[in-house]
């Protein structure tokens, strides 16, 4: 009885173990995807201020199960240039999830996954946006480009044909790739392909900056008119000084005048494109560093549009044409006084979470914030609003009302005696002679420019184009004409100290600013430490390093308005 049992309960393990390899069996083959790439187009393209796209349009063959995410990278040297990532086809836009592996234990290659949850396309673009640090600008018309010559797929690709996107005018120079377009048959899966191209075009038609900001404010006022104005921060990473910048202004937009931060008018800007409004602006000094330039203009009143007595309508394009990476855009539209906001359109569908309104005591203002903006993420918008005819005389009837209140206060104090009158006493400080004030602000600024050298002399060292002997040659002469200059500005800032007046007065604004700029410096390299470490997030970091650079270009912009203000003196 016990044999009997014995070998029944053996039975039963047997046949539960078997059942059950051949339901993980099924379900493994049910679930495998089984899939061929049939052709892939990897386009390289340079944008105007140097960030790169890398634009992959994939077409796949499903045989089998559908895949439900698809794996695309590259050298994982890139991964720490990429800035964005976008997956999309004519229908939907994908979600992806960025620095993944490609395969499990497949060390070297960043990663991206994109997932299908309304079923596997057949063609599909994944585009990555690349920072411009991968862009050197070698002389006064040659470039560099270091980027992934072909796409790392975890299946081989049947065709490849690959091109590099360069303004017009550009002429290959020589590289790793024979030319600006070519192509591979049987592209095997996990490519590992690390090129360099070297070109030579116009130093106007690629500039290596960042526009840290763009702030567009478009004002509508009670008789229909439409003014704009964009504010752009833009720093320079070339050794070149740039002499003029091309913007995108609005579509139909009308006379164009540009200023600096200082209010310094520019040259009157020139249409360089009629079909995307692009104007190139000549600064009125050459830019070594950063910079901040205003563009304002008008806008025709077809852009509003009246539907009844009181309702009207503003429809507005935003960010299309942009050929340049905006790594903070903001735009706010000012309504009429006492106009009121109906509708929205297309905001929740475009920028859900990046919009407001904020309403003042007669006004309301619409305001849009994004980050990293490209031609991509162009969208229309439309705002409905009210407004009543009447508050036309709103501001003339105030001022009429203040007139009054102030002639009856005037009379009223016209009739008392007056107070004996003060005597002001000028605050007098020592003259210096124009020469020793040209001659510190000389100094000053070839101390800038030693300080910048500097950080570029690390840079290339950092990516190896220059050699270590002559790093550490250059560094020595640099450091040694520093430390000459500091010891003379800080002779000089003491005698302009002591003549007391403005001249102290500026030169304790410096001395602050310098200040402000050491501390930022110093949170900066306490921000790269611990996101090395590992104790912050690149979402974290990113936005600690922008917070901070805002601050450092805003104290060099008020050096620099102190030193406009010496050299005012010396004429």
């Amino acid at each position: 009885m016990k044999k009997a049992a014995l070998a029944f309960s053996v039975l039963t393990i047997a046949v539960v173990f078997l059942v059950s390899i051949l339901f993980n069996i099924k379900i493994v083959k049910a679930e495998t995807a089984d899939y061929s790439i049939e052709h892939v187009n990897h386009a390289i393209e340079v944008l105007y201020n140097g960030y790169v796209l890398v634009n992959d349009t994939v077409t796949i063959n499903v045989t089998g199960q559908a895949p439900s995410d698809f794996l695309i990278g590259f050298p994982y040297e890139y991964g720490s240039y990429v800035l964005r990532c976008i997956a999309y086809n004519e229908s939907y836009t994908f979600p992806v999830s960025l620095n993944v592996p490609l395969e499990e234990n497949r060390v070297g290659f960043y990663g991206v996954k994109i997932s299908f949850p309304c079923g596997t396309p057949q063609v599909f673009t994944v585009i990555f946006v690349l920072s411009n640090d991968l862009v050197i600008h070698n002389a006064t018309s040659y470039y560099s480009l270091n980027f992934p010559a072909f796409p790392s797929l975890t299946k081989p690709a049947a065709i490849c044909n690959a091109s590099i996107v360069l303004p017009q005018g550009a002429l290959y120079s020589g590289g790793t790739v024979s030319a600006f377009n070519y192509s591979e048959v049987n592209l095997p899966a996990f490519t590992y392909n690390a090129s360099e191209v070297i070109f030579s075009l116009a130093t106007d038609q690629i500039l290596v900056v960042d526009v840290e900001e763009m702030k567009r404010e478009i004002r509508l006022n009670e008789f229909g008119e439409i003014e704009g104005a964009d504010t752009y921060r833009i720093k320079n990473k070339a050794p070149l000084k740039v002499g003029s910048i091309e913007v995108m202004l609005p579509p139909n937009a009308s006379n164009p005048r540009a200023q600096d931060q200082f209010g310094r008018k520019t040259a009157e800007p020139t249409r360089t494109d009629e079909k995307t409004n692009r104007y190139k602006i000549t600064l009125p000094s050459e830019a070594t560093e950063s910079t901040q330039l205003t563009v304002k203009y008008q806008l025709p009143r077809d852009f509003i549009t009246q539907d009844g007595a009181n309702k009207f309508s503003f429809n507005i394009s935003l960010f299309k044409y942009v050929n340049y990476y905006i790594k903070q855009a903001s735009v706010s539209f000012v309504l009429p006084e006492g106009a009121k906001v109906v509708l929205l359109r297309n905001f929740e569908n475009n920028i859900s979470d990046a919009y407001g309104i904020t309403r003042n005591v007669f006004q309301e203002v619409v305001s849009i914030n994004r980050e990293g903006v490209i031609s991509l993420d162009a969208f229309d918008v439309a705002i409905i609003y009210e407004y009543n005819p009447l508050w036309l005389s709103f501001r003339p009837t105030l001022w009429m009302w203040a007139l009054a209140v102030i002639g009856c206060v005037a009379a009223v104090v016209w009739k008392r005696p007056g107070a004996p009158a003060r005597v002001a006493v000028p605050t007098v400080a020592l003259r210096l002679r124009p020469e020793y004030i040209r001659a510190f602000v000389d100094a000053y600024e070839e101390k800038r420019r030693i300080v910048l050298e500097l950080e570029s002399l690390e840079t290339r060292v950092r990516k190896g184009k220059i050699p270590r002997r002559r790093y550490k040659v250059q560094r020595k002469t640099l450091e040694t004409r520093l430390s000459t200059l500091s010891r003379s500005l800080a002779e000089s800032r003491e005698k302009m100290s002591a003549a007391g007046g403005k001249y102290a007065d500026l030169m304790r604004q410096l001395e602050i600013t310098e200040t402000e700029i050491d501390e930022v410096e110093g949170n900066i390299k306490s921000i790269e430490a611990r996101h090395t470490r590992g104790e912050l997030s690149l979402e974290a970091y990113r936005k600690l390093l922008t917070d901070y650079q805002h601050r450092k270009e805003r104290a060099e912009t008020a050096i620099k308005g102190i030193l406009l203000r010496l050299r005012e003196e010396i004429r």
